[in-house]
């Protein structure tokens, strides 16, 4: 198998799910820092618009969105499992809910003005201008929550989380499974990425034991990769055909009456609208994958996770 790249930035929270991860899978890894903001010409060159962070390059397999990369890493290494046999629907559902409701409430409370200022400190207000532009037009389609109601809402979810984490070690159990990384970034970033703010954690002290667990877990072992490698990389290889790439499941369900071999896009529901364009070669009960041509990358198949994105015909050429 080729080598596992994670194409992300140190800062970003999604990807410190699917850096601990691997690292509690003790999968070796290459890292690729992309930009925070736009223009990301690197990373475009391989998913052909989508430009979230993160993205998991396998030769010329582009999986797109942390909740298709944590199905992949478990099909390259079931254990430890991310889903404990008696809890597949539940942890699955509750990392869905704390992928969106729980991490909005936590990245409203920490970006409130008081979180920028700490995050752009030391940056120019050219950057901190840039980065606040950049995230408002990845969020065009979306109702964000003002600071106030994300406080209230975050401080809610935190006694719940806390009535999990006085219980078990991990929120389910002895072990981590996938609700523990999903439920884990947003509070990552509070207590690393703007520690001004860290009191709200202050009132329920299990939820920073737990927290301090996850930590421990580390990033596993890490060596970086150019961005020009990375592309060189998918360059020299030959995308997997569909059914015998990282995600097994391979029939085709048809919800949307386009053929296979159809010319369509793939966006985000909500955050980060920018469309990936291709030829429709997979469309499974989960994901999605497309086949397009880059200049730069060669051939690639770009794969999304149904849950989350939308599916619509391409505009004719």
């Amino acid at each position: 198998m080729h080598d596992l790249i994670l194409h992300h930035y140190p800062s970003s929270p999604f990807s410190e799910k699917i850096r601990l991860i691997l690292g509690a899978k003790k999968l070796p890894w290459k890292s690729v820092h992309m930009p925070a903001i736009l223009p990301k010409p690197d990373l475009v060159a391989l998913t052909g618009g989508y430009r979230r962070a993160p993205v998991l390059q396998v030769g010329a397999d582009i999986y797109c969105d942390s909740a298709l990369i944590c199905d992949v890493l478990e099909h390259i290494r079931p254990e430890p499992t991310l889903y404990p046999p008696h809890l597949k629907g539940v942890c699955r559902i509750f990392a869905q809910w704390a992928d969106t409701s729980l991490f909005w409430a936590a990245m409203g409370y920490n970006l409130q003005p008081r979180g920028v200022a700490h995050v752009f400190g030391k940056a120019s207000p050219e950057a901190a201008r840039a980065f606040g532009e950049d995230r408002k037009a990845m969020s065009a389609n979306m109702v964000r929550l003002r600071p106030g109601d994300a406080t209230s809402a975050y401080r809610s979810y935190l006694r719940r989380i806390a009535n999990m984490a006085d219980e078990h070690d991990f929120l389910f159990g002895i072990e981590p499974c996938v609700a523990d990384f999903a439920a884990y970034h947003g509070i990552w970033y509070t207590r690393t990425q703007v520690p001004v703010l860290a009191d709200i954690l202050n009132t329920t002290p299990s939820v920073g034991e737990w927290a301090n667990r996850m930590e421990a877990i580390g990033h596993g072992a890490m060596t970086a990769l150019t961005p020009e490698d990375a592309i060189a990389l998918a360059a020299a290889a030959e995308p997997q055909p569909p059914g015998s790439n990282l995600l097994i499941d391979s029939a085709f369900q048809d919800d949307h009456g386009f053929a296979l071999g159809s010319r369509v896009t793939i966006t985000a529901e909500a955050f980060g609208n920018e469309p990936t364009e291709g030829e429709l070669i997979a469309a499974t009960r989960t994901h999605y994958t497309l086949s397009r041509q880059d200049a730069r990358s060669g051939a690639v198949h770009v794969h999304f996770p149904r849950i989350g994105y939308v599916l619509r015909a391409a505009a004719p050429a």
